[in-house]
């Protein structure tokens, strides 16, 4: 954070903001804020202000201006009403407000600005990176490389423990790998509210699987259901066996089944397992998608 001292003269305080402000946004989201010690609502805002800027450091820094000691930048800026915030991005303001906000209105103000703003060069090389491993780490899973995937993935998930979908992926390959105890354990640190898509779709692959019985006979059990087509029971434990050897689209022909007969036996069993499924899959998965279609048009028919 930078304050232009009181005793500079207008020539250097306005160098100083060049500096601290202008040139400095070519680096960072540099937020302005004008402000003055008779300013009531400024006693409000500028705590907040130096509260949310620290939490983004440093991809956003804060310069303070008394308009009473700085009153040509003051005029420069026709500041009329205080407090005012500009932001600066790329030596340029590209937004601002008047009046005191609170500190989610700020939050949201700031994440808007920065999603909207390129990264700074070694940031941007080191998420290229990040996004470079998380391809092969995802690879090696979706080629049954388990190991080397298990390795990218944990490493990952040490070394930037902040990103809940770092240890979702983690976890989504632990469970690829046959480890559903260990999945759960690397989700344990999430928080239990996250609403991240991926820790949703590996909550649910973790409880999918925690509920997944392997057969050793799947074929006893296909023919017991041939056998007696209305037992929802066998058929149900047929499509728990079918979801743990990793055969989706039995699994789900079976539970299907057993929603076009009864769609509310054992309190509409089938249906939570098939959205458990669509969870642990991915909503936006085309398999998810497709098996979704069908099951809208056995409900609704």
């Amino acid at each position: 954070m930078a304050s232009l001292a009181t005793a500079a003269t207008e020539k250097a305080s306005i160098e100083a903001f060049r500096q601290d402000a202008i040139e400095a946004s070519r680096d960072a989201l540099v937020l302005v804020d004008f402000w003055a010690e008779w300013c009531g609502p400024c006693k409000t805002l500028t705590p907040l202000l130096e509260k949310v800027t620290a939490a983004h450091a440093p991809r956003v820094k804060l310069v303070k201006i008394d308009v009473d000691k700085n009153q040509t930048l003051a005029s420069q800026f026709r500041i009329q009403s205080i407090p005012t915030v500009y932001a600066f991005l790329d030596g340029q303001p590209v937004d601002g407000f008047q009046g005191a906000l609170g500190e989610r209105e700020l939050n949201a103000f700031i994440d808007r600005l920065l999603a909207a703003a390129p990264l700074p060069a070694g940031e941007a090389d080191a998420e290229a990176e990040i996004a470079a491993l998380i391809a092969a780490a995802e690879g090696a899973s979706a080629a049954g490389n388990h190991a080397d995937a298990l390795t990218m993935f944990g490493a990952l998930a040490a070394e930037l423990p902040d990103r809940e979908s770092l240890a979702a992926k983690y976890a989504l390959a632990l469970i690829a790998a046959g480890d559903a105890p260990a999945a759960a354990a690397a989700l344990a640190a999430v928080p239990a509210d996250s609403k991240d898509a991926e820790v949703i779709r590996a909550r649910a692959a973790v409880a999918l699987a925690s509920e997944a019985v392997p057969v050793d006979d799947l074929a006893a059990l296909q023919a017991a259901v041939a056998a007696a087509p209305d037992d929802h029971a066998v058929r149900f434990e047929l499509a728990a066996g079918l979801i743990a050897r990793g055969d989706n689209d039995a699994a789900a022909d079976a539970l299907l089944a057993i929603v076009t007969a009864d769609r509310s036996w054992n309190e509409g069993a089938a249906q939570a397992k098939l959205l458990k499924m669509f969870e642990a899959v991915g909503l936006g998965d085309p398999w998810s998608i497709k098996v979704r279609a069908r099951l809208r048009s056995i409900l609704f028919a």
